[in-house]
């Protein structure tokens, strides 16, 4: 048994942890995957001491990948599951689907590219952690088939989105509500911030998982006060352009992540 350590340069949230299991489910010599998010990290199990199939994959996903080194190593015992990490994984899920509703809603109703985009981020997250937890014990096809889909959907309503900003920018649109806005952006912070909640008493256990989504929604935290952030602005200036700004931050963000689940096709 041979331990390679990758150096992956843009693995930073669990999309990327996913798209990274994804990829490499079908090769026969790997064994076990480690992350370590914060140190943007994997550690690869596998038979043989060449990993050349292994470096091709990960150079695939043009994550900025780097093999640090290869080394014998001793066969890892399995981590056994967890079922209160999967209720809160669930959990986080269902908020994240929620606010997702809302925050579509309320952006159509108040004329804000900024909680469009952000409503279309809170979609992602929930794909990211659905792909987790309904594709368990599923097929690497039915995994990247379910994958390949959330893709496509996130990729089709962020190039809507941006062409929406694009026409809003040129035929000056409707103003936002910045009041409105900076509410529901509130309530999503505060949704979060549970989430951030749950996920830390989770984290002390270590897992990788456990701590990719925590960092996860650290991201979307920031999200929110970029979005309260443009609320503010508009509300001092009378101007609407830092709505349709950070609308296409987040969606570039989104955009970025659907590409990524399309490489695994």
């Amino acid at each position: 048994m041979y331990r390679s350590i990758f150096r992956i340069e843009q693995m930073d949230c669990p999309s990327e942890e996913s798209l990274i299991k994804l990829k490499l489910a079908d090769n026969p010599e790997v064994k076990r995957l480690e992350f370590d998010l914060p140190g943007r990290q994997l550690i690869v199990y596998h038979q043989n001491a060449n990993c050349h199939s292994i470096e091709q994959s990960l150079a695939e996903l043009t994550l900025g990948e780097k093999r640090v080194l290869t080394e014998p190593a001793n066969d890892p015992d399995g981590i056994p599951s967890s079922s209160s990490q999967k209720k809160v994984l669930w959990l986080v899920l269902v908020i994240n689907g929620v606010f997702f509703l809302i925050e579509l809603v309320m952006g159509f109703v108040v004329h804000s590219m900024g909680l469009l985009a952000d409503s279309l981020d809170m979609l992602a997250d929930a794909f990211v952690y659905g792909l987790s937890l309904l594709a368990v014990g599923g097929t690497l096809q039915r995994k990247k088939t379910v994958a390949t889909l959330a893709g496509y959907a996130q990729l089709s309503l962020a190039c809507l989105g941006m062409l929406e900003v694009l026409r809003r920018f040129v035929f000056a649109g409707q103003m936002a509500d910045p009041g409105t806005m900076m509410l529901v952006s509130f309530f999503a912070l505060l949704a979060n911030g549970y989430c951030l909640y749950l996920l830390k008493g989770e984290k002390k256990e270590g897992e990788a998982h456990i701590q990719a989504s925590y960092i996860f929604t650290s991201n979307d935290v920031i999200i929110n006060l970029g979005v309260i952030l443009a609320g503010l602005s508009i509300w001092f200036t009378g101007y609407n352009l830092p709505d349709l700004i950070i609308g296409t931050i987040i969606f570039i963000i989104v955009l970025r992540g659907a590409f990524r689940i399309l490489r695994l096709g």
